[in-house]
């Protein structure tokens, strides 16, 4: 017997890390049959019928500051975002109403856009031109809410997902591609592809269950699954997890038991509008919002700076082949 099976015969089952036998790819037990294009195709068409009240991701917080403007665009519509002195969030028209200029290129002074080309100061007072938007900042993320984007029933406040109480470490990552905030959401409801399409993040992966294609219950529509996330060579936190959608542009993953529990990724699908080729580009804004009652968990909070670029960096390479999956998707229906 060697040393490594020695070690994994008397590894103590309630420790969060596991070991992981090798495995080879090809010979994972085929998911194909459980991933039914109409199951898939009516969890999506459920949470598109969901309201959103015309609230879109703008970004991560943190990006939002006071010292300098972020422009972004949503919908197709031109915005800028920054921070008054107190530290509010405002999000307003993206071209200064003067003669057009650029406020994401405006300086910040005393909590107001000062346009560069003839210095006019734009704030949170409405003027011929320019008025913010209703806006929500939840510490994670920021949202603008778009009427004329939207074009549903407007709300107060945006539907957030329930987060981890307590000490949490976050980490937010913003990728885009060439499809459709449908095909972003399609991606994550299709967690049979996990250990598929991300080998180096996920192993013994199975999906426990999934809401059936129609008369389902709202308490009901969530997929379950049972996966281990591999953190490293051999080792593994075997997981519980459910997927579901409390609006329209939003997939939550929320760990349910094992390592963690309350722990959430919420996947955010933000439209851009069109490229110069009339293709439409949507931003995926994931944030891994992680918690733990271990007494070491705190300790890691306080070198967030130094954890969040790693935590970044993992679902940066997710993204990375899901985008691929979504810019499929849509090049697909586009034909």
């Amino acid at each position: 017997m060697t040393l490594l099976s020695r070690l994994t015969a008397n590894w103590p089952s309630h420790w969060p890390l596991q070991p992981l036998p090798s495995q080879k790819w090809a010979a994972q037990k085929p998911t194909y049959a459980g991933a039914d294009p109409k199951l898939i195709s009516a969890a999506l068409e459920r949470a598109q019928a969901r309201p959103s009240g015309n609230w879109f991701v703008v970004a991560a917080s943190r990006e939002v500051r006071g010292d300098r403007p972020l422009g972004v665009r949503i919908g197709g519509v031109e915005l800028v975002a920054w921070r008054e002195e107190d530290g509010t969030v405002r999000v307003g028209p993206g071209a200064c109403p003067h003669l057009g200029a650029p406020m994401a290129l405006a300086a910040v002074d005393c909590g107001e856009l000062v346009c560069r080309w003839h210095g006019l100061r734009l704030g949170a007072r409405s003027g011929p031109g320019w008025a913010v938007h209703p806006v929500h900042d939840d510490g994670v993320l920021v949202w603008a809410r778009l009427d004329d984007v939207g074009g549903e029933e407007p709300t107060d406040a945006p539907v957030v997902p329930a987060r981890p109480a307590g000490a949490v470490l976050d980490a937010v990552t913003t990728l885009t591609g060439v499809c459709e905030p449908e095909d972003i959401v399609a991606n994550r409801l299709d967690p049979w592809h996990g250990a598929w399409f991300h080998p180096y993040s996920f192993q013994k992966l199975t999906v426990d269950s999934a809401p059936a294609v129609t008369d389902v219950a709202e308490s009901d529509d969530r997929f379950l699954v049972t996966v281990t996330f591999k953190v490293g060579p051999g080792l593994g936190v075997p997981v519980r997890a459910e997927f579901v959608c409390p609006e329209p542009r939003t997939v939550v993953m929320r760990i349910v038991e094992g390592e963690g529990v309350g722990s959430v990724v919420e996947t955010h699908a933000t439209p851009r509008g069109t490229d110069r080729d009339g293709r439409p580009r949507t931003a995926v804004i994931e944030a891994v919002v992680a918690g733990s009652d271990r007494p070491g968990f705190t300790v890691a909070t306080r070198l967030a700076p130094a954890i969040r670029p790693a935590m970044a960096a993992a679902a940066t390479r997710l993204w990375r082949d899901d985008l691929d999956y979504a810019e499929r998707r849509y090049a697909l229906r586009a034909r």
